[in-house]
């Protein structure tokens, strides 16, 4: 028994020292492991070993291999990088697709044509890559062209406020803000919801808050410049369309319901020749299309005008509900036919000299088509005023606008020069729609969206008068353009209608009355 108790308590004491010893050397362990050094991955050294960890290396050699590439930005490696990224997982992808884009826009940086540079400079600035940043130095050093400049400093503003030092990133945001980045927006707001007024991040706060302030009342300023020449252009087609039915209805005295229809006809017109040239012209030639469309749509028009006028019109003079009702007729009966041999929608292709705008200033582009409206517009009011006050047609039409009477007396063909007008006229109608096809489709009903506004335009600015024409032309259509941001199109035009009211209330002969024993009797 003695012999047993023995052996026990020496188990046990060996028992204890174990533990004791165990203890001690884990402990060593564990402090071994904290002290130990952390493991560093040694990236590629050439640009075969960086190929070689992107398809049989793990993630961590990846990313080596994809830093040490763009270190490199070796372009003639990007077909090479293209094959690999056909063979690879959806992670390996994701991870080439910063290197590929990064080395594609170094080819583009390169190119001779400034929007190829002007667009791979703002990819890389919203991609924001660090590595890009030499890249970008390099180019905007070499860079001559104004906007392409501009692109590179926002590009590389855009990627210094991800630096760590703060004074860089200070004035990265002054720069954009002199640059009044639209871009930079997004970024600035989110910089300044992250610094929350804390004193160690006031100094990137306050710039922040005076670039933002900058950005957004420049963006007012040229939303407003956009805005007026919106509605510069859409007056331009107005005065086009109610020059043709100021002077029909100043002569004639027809309330032509079917002139929206005749700018249908004009549009369509231009549709036809465009496909005409696509079928049976040269490639090279097909551009040519539009300067054979606008004298096209003008006799298209015109000669549709004609036959109306000849056929049903002239047996109505002197009833105005009646040929108010009959062209309101023959416009549903022209839409419908439109529509079952055109369709409900096609488009014109515009030109390549009439493709793409000219920018003016930050984030004001003049759209070089609205441009080619307006100017059409100035040079058919030279051409009508020519005609009108410079030609032996224009005397007799403002004759007979005068006085119908004494005109026929003094032999001028009243009938003859009441069809050629209203045709004239017709013609006016049908230019506007040649013209409308560039800022927007062709369809049946395209003229029922301006018939009322030019006819409001007509009243507004006096019967038979161009003056009071032009004037209630670029009137209506600037103010129909300010107010649907704020109103709508539906509420803008409501608007505008109870202003004409009440102006006609005030001068009920319009801006500019006509003059003289005819007109106040």
């Amino acid at each position: 028994m003695n012999n047993y108790k023995s052996i026990q308590q020496t188990c046990w004491i060996v028992t204890f020292f174990a533990f004791f010893l165990l203890g001690i050397g884990g402990a060593s362990l564990v402090q071994a492991a904290e002290n130990k050094e952390p493991v560093t991955i040694e990236g590629p050294t050439t640009i075969e070993q960086a190929f070689e960890n992107l398809t049989t290396g793990d993630r961590s050699d990846k990313k080596a291999a994809i830093h040490f590439l763009m270190q490199h930005r070796d372009v003639s490696l990007l077909p090479k990088l293209e094959e690999i990224r056909l063979d690879v997982d959806r992670r390996t992808r994701r991870l080439l697709t910063p290197l590929i884009k990064l080395l594609s826009n170094q080819i583009n940086l390169a190119s001779p044509n400034s929007d190829v540079r002007r667009g791979a400079a703002r990819d890389i600035g919203l991609r924001g890559s660090q590595d890009a940043l030499p890249l970008l130095e390099e180019a905007l050093a070499k860079e001559s062209a104004k906007w392409v400049r501009y692109e590179m400093e926002e590009a590389i503003s855009l990627i210094r406020l991800e630096a760590e030092d703060q004074s860089i990133r200070v004035a990265a945001i002054q720069k954009l803000g002199e640059l009044r980045s639209a871009n930079a927006l997004p970024v600035l707001t989110e910089i300044l919801q992250a610094t929350n007024n804390e004193p160690d991040q006031q100094a990137i706060s306050n710039a922040a808050t005076e670039a933002i302030d900058h950005i957004e009342s420049w963006q007012t300023f040229a939303h407003a410049v956009e805005t007026t020449l919106r509605g510069i252009s859409l007056s331009s087609v107005l005065l086009i369309m109610a020059m043709g039915l100021a002077i029909v209805f100043g002569l004639m005295g027809v309330i032509n319901m079917a002139h929206g229809e005749m700018m249908m006809v004009g549009g369509y017109a231009t549709f036809v020749i465009q496909e005409l040239f696509r079928a049976y012209m040269p490639e090279s030639m097909f551009d040519y299309y539009y300067a054979i469309a606008i004298p096209g749509s003008f006799l298209a028009a015109g000669l549709i005008g004609y036959i109306l006028e000849v056929t049903l019109i002239r047996f109505l003079y002197g009833r105005p509900l009646e040929t108010l009702l009959l062209t309101w007729g023959v416009g549903l009966i022209m839409i419908q036919s439109a529509r079952i041999t055109f369709g409900d929608l096609t488009s014109v292709q515009a030109p390549a000299l009439l493709r793409g705008s000219a920018q003016v200033a930050v984030g004001i582009q003049l759209p070089y088509n609205r441009i080619f409206v307006v100017i059409l517009a100035i040079v058919a009011v030279i051409g009508i005023y020519w005609i009108l006050f410079r030609t032996p047609a224009g005397l007799r039409v403002r004759a007979v606008m005068q006085n119908r009477e004494m005109s026929s007396c003094l032999g001028i063909p009243t009938r003859k020069l009441d069809s050629l007008t209203f045709a004239f006229g017709s013609g006016m109608a049908g230019l506007a729609g040649s013209a409308l096809t560039l800022i927007g489709n062709v369809e049946p009903e395209m003229g029922r969206q301006y018939i009322v506004d030019s006819f409001m335009v007509v009243v507004t600015g006096g019967v038979g008068k161009l003056a009071g024409t032009i004037s209630a032309a670029f009137g209506l259509g600037m103010l129909n353009k300010y107010l649907e941001p704020f109103a709508g199109a539906v509420y803008g035009k409501v608007f505008i209608l109870l202003l004409i009211i009440l102006f006609l209330q005030y001068r009920p002969a319009g801006l500019f009355a006509m003059k003289g024993r005819y007109a106040d009797s």
